[in-house]
């Protein structure tokens, strides 16, 4: 490999190592700044440790090591990057956390980004959705699967995208954040069915018609950790959908014995 080829992969290295820094530190920042406004939940802090973890797993290490040469070992960096980290740092509130930790003013001004239009549109479940389906879609069904291991630009942009698309998912789904333009519980219970649908399809596909240069049985063991191993992420955020829904509506059932 030559040596500008290894300088890119190890200034990503560092990028990443230096973006987990970022993450765990300004979480703990905020954490003993929020301190004064009442104690924050140990699980809240404990779930967004987890996803950074993942997140540094997937990129880093051995996972990341084996990625380039085993479609496997590819499919487990994507199961953790994009969808079992967002949803742990998605239960870490980190949002909530800044607003709690900000001054009132700065705390004022994001709420507003939060209510702006883009914004609204961009944490949508259904942009959200096609946001991630078409990333994957792309990622196996085109030439950006190798170009994603032979280039240090192009594996750092793709891999950005996982964790984004696969958190901004996350959040329209089963957010526990501020969302000013939530959709409704029909709504995101429809996105998640379908995208489990097409994330199904995808795996399928993977499985029938691999990436160029991957062995038939690599991608056989890597279409089931897929299809499996996604399923197993899907389920639980319908099962907390489930539970927002149960919130959503007990206030409601409990005052139907009243008003009667």
């Amino acid at each position: 490999m030559p040596l500008a080829a290894d300088a890119s992969w190890a200034l990503l290295d560092a990028l990443i190592v230096a973006a987990l820094l970022v993450a765990v530190g300004g979480y703990l920042r905020a954490l003993r700044s929020a301190r004064r406004r009442g104690p924050w939940p140990a699980l809240r802090t404990t779930s967004w440790m987890l996803g950074a973890l993942c997140a540094g797993a997937a990129t880093l290490g051995p996972i990341a090591i084996a990625a380039p040469s085993s479609l496997t070992g590819h499919m487990l960096a994507h199961l953790l990057l994009g969808m079992l980290a967002p949803l742990l740092l998605v239960l870490g509130a980190p949002v909530t956390l800044l607003l709690r930790a900000l001054p009132v003013t700065a705390a004022r001004r994001l709420t507003r980004v939060l209510r702006s239009a883009p914004l609204r549109v961009l944490t949508h479940p259904v942009s959200a959705a096609v946001l991630n389906a078409g990333g994957l879609g792309a990622l196996y069904a085109t030439d950006l699967y190798g170009l994603v291991h032979a280039s240090a630009l192009v594996h750092g942009i793709v891999h950005v995208h996982l964790l984004l698309a696969g958190y901004l998912l996350t959040a329209a789904l089963v957010g526990v954040d501020p969302d000013p333009h939530r959709a409704s519980i029909g709504v995101r219970a429809a996105v998640l069915l379908a995208f489990m649908a097409v994330h199904s399809i995808i795996a399928k596909r993977v499985y029938g018609a691999p990436p160029a240069g991957v062995e038939a049985a690599d991608a056989h063991v890597a279409s089931q950790l897929m299809y499996y191993g996604g399923d197993v992420v899907d389920v639980t955020l319908l099962v907390l959908l489930g539970l927002a829904w149960l919130r959503a509506t007990r206030p409601r059932r409990a005052a139907v014995p009243a008003a009667a």
